[in-house]
């Protein structure tokens, strides 16, 4: 979930890591070898709503599938929208389980919070989360810039390079220990800007539980982002 040279990094709600790719190196004219030359081509999933999105920073195609069934693909800077399709294409399957994940989670979706005590969570997420991040990081030896609590549909939390953490208010309805990984996830942002096997082994020195909590966070999180 996020390339190495992305400026700024984050947290999708989808517990899964997605499929990237790096573009086929441009050699004369456009290739016309799929963005995963290892997945066979199949026909694109439907019915879905497929958004391309061009990311100037961007070094890989990257694939999401939201709670609402669209799929949204970044291209990178050096990508084509052709071989975006293609991508989409190889991964119809990996897209299609996550569509009927998403569907899933929109036939069991809670009710709407009262506004009353949207209010109420929110406040205690501006007083708890900070705190609890500034603690998490000073027992890890780093140091956190600034902390924003937000209203954040797409994301749990976010890192920026200069130790900006951005962190979703809904994390307080959490259980603590899935709100601890996602803050330990934020903070170890700080030590790799990117979700490299390098970065894992971080998240796993130092919340050795973190599976567990990405699994929670895939079956249950998408049904805390609708108020």
């Amino acid at each position: 979930m996020l390339a190495s040279l992305f400026r700024q990094t984050h947290l999708p709600f989808d517990g899964d890591d997605p499929p990237s790719a790096a573009p086929s190196p441009p050699i004369g004219a456009p290739s016309d070898i799929p963005a995963d030359a290892s997945a066979a081509a199949v026909a694109p999933p439907s019915p879905a709503v497929v958004e391309y999105v061009r990311h100037a920073r961007a070094r890989r195609y990257l694939l999401r599938v939201r709670v609402d069934g669209s799929v949204r693909v970044t291209i990178p800077r050096r990508g084509s929208k052709r071989e975006a399709v293609r991508f989409v294409e190889s991964h119809a399957a990996w897209i299609a389980e996550r569509l009927r994940d998403a569907a899933r989670v929109r036939t069991a979706r809670r009710p709407p919070l009262p506004v009353e005590d949207v209010r109420a969570l929110k406040r205690c997420a501006a007083e708890t989360l900070p705190a609890r991040l500034h603690a998490l990081a000073e027992r890890l030896g780093l140091t956190v810039n600034k902390v924003s609590i937000r209203d954040q549909r797409w994301r749990w939390g976010s890192c920026s390079r200069q130790a900006h953490i951005c962190l979703n208010w809904r994390l307080i309805q959490m259980p603590d220990w899935v709100r601890d990984y996602v803050l330990i996830h934020e903070l170890m942002h700080l030590r790799r800007m990117d979700h490299s096997p390098a970065f894992w082994r971080h998240v796993a020195v130092a919340c050795p539980d973190y599976q567990r909590a990405r699994t929670w966070l895939r079956e249950h999180g998408q049904g805390l982002t609708e108020d």
